[in-house]
């Protein structure tokens, strides 16, 4: 015979679940409100021409002497600015969104795997810029000075500010992805969800898909495709050696039984 749940249990699942929808509601309000307050204090200061012409910088810096960037749009000269004034805004307030991102699942973790929080979301910021920071100051300093040399002369390169702003999230979403790559090895180890040995076995695997994302992703020459590509393998590799130093994730007995001696 099947069972049926009783009203008082329907309730209870009907209350659990729109509770959870208000404390969805919450961590996203305080997530976009921290990428808000970020947006506006850098509008004011620095302001988003600055902004722009920072990132801009590895480009002019490829360009002829004299050349600068065009903007085609009627209102591209000022939403392209603010859409980059947005793009760092979220890259500063990133450990705030984390955190609330994490806070929201907590609830639902063992105590142990609580402790991760303020590693993981260090770790996932800090690898994040880091893979901009490597695109920013040598992927596109290398990448465009190339293209400026293989140019033909008769041709004066103008690059069109929305385009270029379209290239560089691309590639800055492509290298700071990337760079994340050790904390999700990390994370499937600890999890449970693949062995290390497995991990290993599957480095020829893993050189292919490096070079075959790396194709998809960046600009079709070989020179942005190894750079993408080589720092991938290299980051998994080290990936594969951070995850010999953790545990994989206790079963449901084991983290009961530690939760409980914890406590007392």
């Amino acid at each position: 015979m099947s069972s049926t749940a009783s009203p008082e249990e329907e309730t209870q699942k009907e209350e659990s679940f729109i509770s959870h929808l208000i404390e969805l509601r919450s961590r996203l309000i305080k997530a976009g409100a921290a990428v808000a307050v970020v947006f506006i204090a850098l509008f004011l200061y620095p302001g988003a021409s600055f902004i722009y012409d920072l990132l801009a910088k590895p480009m002019l810096n490829a360009l002829p002497q004299g050349t600068h960037m065009i903007a085609t749009g009627v209102i591209t000269p000022f939403m392209v600015p603010v859409k980059v004034t947005m793009m760092a805004a979220l890259v500063i307030a990133l450990p705030i969104v984390l955190y609330q991102a994490w806070a929201f699942v907590a609830p639902g973790l063992y105590r142990h795997e609580k402790r991760l929080a303020l590693p993981l979301i260090v770790s996932t910021t800090l690898l994040f810029i880091l893979g901009m920071a490597f695109c920013y100051f040598f992927v596109f300093r290398t990448v465009f000075h190339f293209i400026a040399n293989f140019a033909p002369h008769s041709i004066t390169p103008a690059p069109d500010i929305e385009a270029y702003l379209s290239f560089v999230m691309t590639m800055f979403l492509a290298f700071g992805v990337t760079f994340e790559v050790p904390v999700i090895v990390v994370l499937l180890v600890k999890t449970g969800i693949v062995q290390l040995d497995k991990l290993r076995s599957m480095r020829g695997y893993m050189i292919v898909a490096a070079f075959v994302i790396a194709a998809v992703v960046t600009p079709p020459d070989m020179l942005s495709m190894c750079l993408l590509a080589v720092p991938l393998c290299l980051l998994f590799e080290l990936g594969l050696l951070a995850a010999r130093f953790v545990q994989p994730r206790k079963s449901k007995e084991e983290s009961a039984s530690t939760d409980l001696t914890e406590r007392d």
